[in-house]
């Protein structure tokens, strides 16, 4: 039994006897002026103690009984000071009274020499203001002896509530080291492992005891070690908890790369005292994989859906390969190429397809996110826009010829290290190669980027198809326009004529569908000329084969000299059975119908049709709700010829109406179609009167004026087909026109050759004078014979020799073949043997028979009028 102190201890803590204890005993084995190792010890760094977590006091029992000394810890844990506590009976005080009989037979067993350890109920005191508290206390009772010899006892007394406390968080700690399914480790700040779990040993091997004193650099590689400890440091030292540091390393025995997920955070004693750092560590190598794999599922979808949304965007071949290309440098590779087939570049009707892979292609794109020179790790050097072949034996070759992605081997020492040749795939048919590639460096292509390379290049793939199609269709449609258009620079007589066709977005280099504007130049008997300028609504080869027939249309009612108003009455009339399945009287029946759903296919047109007499210097006008033509008058401006615009062809129920305007000489007529003057950015009255303010110099070549009228106006939009025919007024001369009037008697006949000979002898045209007085005969016979009236004789000669009989009769000449036996029936036989054209047109008092004959020295040759009577027979 050791004995007690006489008087009670002045520390309020009862480790800091035991500190100061071990320091004096330190202080003795040293000698004077040497430094303790024990207080350096204690004062840089003093060790915790089970009484910074539990409440413990001591008191003393003298021999009567009585409390003789009370701690400072008693004050605090039982609520009584050492005034009121020493003198008192201990068992009187604080136990209850029904248990005070046994206490007092325990307390006499102590006295009497015996220990005695037990759990004993007790209240503190009760006080002015409060009651006393109920509690459990684990006593410790040692018999002493005081100085005297005398029996006493030393009490130590602990709060049972901190001791279950303490349990259970040992139990707690056991639990969480032994049946944590995470690392654990608790580091000292030393950074030495002081304790590790299970779950640790059994990653890194061993038993949770032969990681003790091990550091960082034991497990991780150095880098990662040293930044590992810089940042325990930096918790133990701050108390900042660190959340899901990542951290990499590798595991004893294999050389598979592991990620984990750490948690630090400072660890304290009971009295606030760093002792470490807490270490919870969780492997997420599966889940860093599986966030991997969605990042990469992530990025290849918003790779298809940028792909989706600029891919395609054009129908030109080689943008599309580079829009490509544009997706997916840098996103999917470093470098890329697109090769395409050069015949299907060149128009080919049937691509190469599924051939040996050797054909001839074109480098359309290349497009590189570290230089700007073409890469060498997929064979020989290729320029952007060169015509080159790959090998038999090699994988483009061979992709290109089994339709399936190949893998290239990469050059020793060079740029690339992985890549890919993609053939590019639509309907069936290879149209391209594509080449994808990343360069040392970068992660090697793996099967899903495999996959996502063959899914990019079918997306290229069936848009260039399209556009390969597209523009098939395209240069069709565009042919078949052009050719029904007026081929070369047409002529007229009395007219000087410049014409200009631009197809939609001809001057922007993009493909569009051709549109429906034509226009075209007519000669019409008598030195005559059709002005036609029209405009089929919509686009595409629909609306080219509709303009084809009517300009076609056109052609056919203007040979039968029919008034401009009459002419696109007619015309008007077959646009309507244009859309009807039974044609125009299919279409006059349903519009007499009541209005149903109708099924069939509505052609509307604009149009405005003139017929221009050289002669006479008029030009009569009809509008089918198409833009008013455009008149400049020398030394006058530019204005809009005021002609009713009647409703478009196709819409029936409307007449037309005429508008007759007498044109100076030297002015200069403009038809046009809405496409030079309208557009998204400028309107049409903005349009119309910058075409107006453009033809401000006239007497200019009328090449000149119409290239400074397409380069004035904004021409070059690309939005609509453009028309310009333009058209200088220069009138047959008076010398130039034979005009008589001859009466209904026989001798008008003689008379009429006598004209005609005198005037073509003025012409200096006598190899003309036989055959002319021979048709002028027959044609003035036939007026008096068939006629009514005076009859008009007139000569006009200028590219050819026109002449033409009137009378007022309203009986057309038909021409028959004569038999063998027939007396007459054969002057009109003659006329058509002896001239180059013939025939007849009503006029407004009458008709008008006439015939045409070409001029000496030029390339037609003259019938002899012997030979062709004679032929007749």
């Amino acid at each position: 039994m050791s004995e007690i102190p006489a008087r009670a201890t002045e520390s309020e803590d009862p480790s800091d006897g035991v500190r100061a204890d071990a320091a004096g005993i330190a202080a003795a084995d040293t000698g004077p002026g040497e430094a303790s190792p024990g207080d350096a010890m204690w004062q840089s760094s003093p060790p915790g103690s089970i009484y910074d977590y539990i409440k413990v006091a001591s008191f003393s029992i003298g021999p009567d009984g009585l409390v003789d000394q009370w701690s400072l810890r008693a004050e605090q844990l039982l609520g009584i000071p050492a005034e009121r506590a020493v003198g008192t009976d201990p068992i009187e005080a604080f136990i209850d009274p029904d248990l005070r009989e046994r206490g007092q037979r325990k307390m006499a067993e102590i006295l009497d020499g015996r220990e005695w350890t037990g759990v004993v109920p007790f209240r503190t005191p009760d006080t002015g203001t409060e009651r006393g508290q109920r509690a459990l206390a684990e006593v410790y009772v040692m018999p002493t002896r005081t100085e005297d010899g005398e029996k006493a006892a030393v009490c130590i007394v602990v709060d049972v509530r901190t001791l279950r406390s303490i349990e259970t968080d040992l139990a707690a700690s056991q639990a969480i080291f032994g049946q944590s399914p995470f690392g654990f480790l608790l580091i000292d700040p030393d950074l030495r492992v002081r304790r590790a779990n299970q779950r640790f040993a059994s990653v890194f091997g061993g038993t949770p005891d032969d990681h003790r004193g091990k550091g960082v650099h034991d497990y991780l590689p150095r880098a990662e070690a040293d930044r590992v400890t810089a940042t325990l440091r930096r918790v133990l030292e701050t108390g900042d908890s660190i959340t899901d540091m990542h951290v990499t390393g590798f595991v004893p025995g294999t050389d598979e790369r592991r990620h984990w997920s750490v948690n630090l955070y400072r660890v304290h004693s009971g009295s606030g005292r760093p002792i470490g750092v807490a270490w919870l560590g969780t492997d997420v190598t599966a889940r860093r994989a599986a966030a991997r794999e969605a990042a990469a599922a992530r990025r290849n979808l918003a790779l298809l859906n940028e792909a989706g949304a600029r891919i395609g965007n054009s129908l030109d071949l080689e943008t599309t390969a580079r829009q490509l290309l544009d997706v997916v440098v840098p996103g999917f590779c470093d470098l890329a190429t697109v090769d395409l087939y050069q015949g299907l570049l060149a128009g080919d009707e049937t691509p190469p397809g599924l051939a040996d892979g050797s054909a001839e292609l074109r480098r359309v794109a290349f497009s590189s996110a570290v230089s700007d020179a073409p890469f060498h790790g997929t064979g020989e050097r290729v320029q952007l826009g060169a015509v080159h072949h790959y090998p038999f034996n090699s994988p483009c070759a061979d992709a290109l010829r089994t339709a399936r992605p190949r893998t290239v081997p990469a050059e020793d020492g060079g740029l690339v290290q992985s890549t890919l040749a993609v053939p590019m795939v639509a309907h069936d048919t290879v149209v391209g190669l594509a080449q994808f590639a990343r360069t040392k460096g970068s992660e090697p292509f793996g099967d899903r980027d495999r996959n996502l390379a063959v899914e990019l290049a079918a997306r290229a793939a069936v848009c260039i198809d399209n556009g390969r199609l597209y523009r098939r269709e395209h240069e069709r449609a565009l042919i078949l326009q052009r050719s029904l258009l007026p081929p070369g620079d047409p002529e007229a007589s009395g007219l000087d004529i410049a014409c200009r066709y631009l197809p939609g977005n001809a001057a922007t280099g993009r493909p569009s569908e051709v549109g429906g504007d034509w226009f075209d130049v007519i000669e019409l008997p008598g030195h005559r000329t059709a002005l036609v300028v029209g405009d089929v609504m919509g686009r595409g080869l629909r609306a080219a084969v509709a303009m084809g027939e009517l300009r076609t249309a056109v052609r056919t009612l203007a040979q039968l000299d029919l008034e401009p108003a009459e002419v696109l009455s007619q015309l008007d009339e077959i646009a309507r059975g244009l859309g009807a399945p039974g044609g125009v009287q299919q279409a006059t029946r349903a519009a007499r119908r009541p209005r149903e759903a109708d099924l069939s296919e509505v052609y509307l047109a604009t149009c405005v049709y003139a017929v221009y007499d050289s002669v006479t210097r008029r030009c009569t006008f009809a509008n089918a709700g198409h833009l008013p033509p455009v008149l400049v008058e020398p030394g006058e401006p530019a204005l809009m010829l005021d002609v009713p615009p009647g409703m478009p062809l196709g819409v029936g129920g409307e007449p037309f109406e005429e508008v007759e305007v007498e044109l100076p000489e030297g002015a200069l007529l403009a038809l046009y179609t809405d496409g030079l003057v309208e557009s998204r950015d400028h309107p049409l009255d903005e349009g119309l009167q910058a075409f107006v303010g453009a033809l401000t110099d006239p007497a200019r070549p009328l090449e000149d004026v119409c290239d400074h009228v397409l380069n004035t106006l904004d021409s070059h939009h690309g939005e609509d087909d453009i028309a310009l025919l333009m058209a200088r007024v220069q009138g047959l001369p008076a010398d130039s026109v034979g005009d008589w009037t001859l009466p209904r008697e026989p001798r008008s006949v003689g008379r009429a050759r006598e004209y005609a000979r005198a005037q073509l002898l003025g012409w200096d045209l006598e190899p003309l004078v036989d055959t002319t007085e021979l048709l002028v005969s027959e044609l003035v016979t036939n007026a008096l014979r068939y006629g009514e009236g005076e009859i008009r004789l007139r000569l006009l000669l200028d590219r050819t020799l026109v002449c033409e009989v009137w009378d007022s009769g309203l009986v057309q000449p038909r021409r028959r073949r004569a038999r063998d036996t027939d007396e007459g029936g054969r002057g009109l036989q003659l006329v058509g043997l002896l001239s180059a054209a013939w025939g007849s047109r009503r006029t407004p008092r009458g008709k008008t028979v006439w015939f045409e004959l070409p001029l000496p020295g030029g390339d037609t040759t003259l019938t002899d009028p012997a030979e062709a009577l004679l032929s007749l027979f």
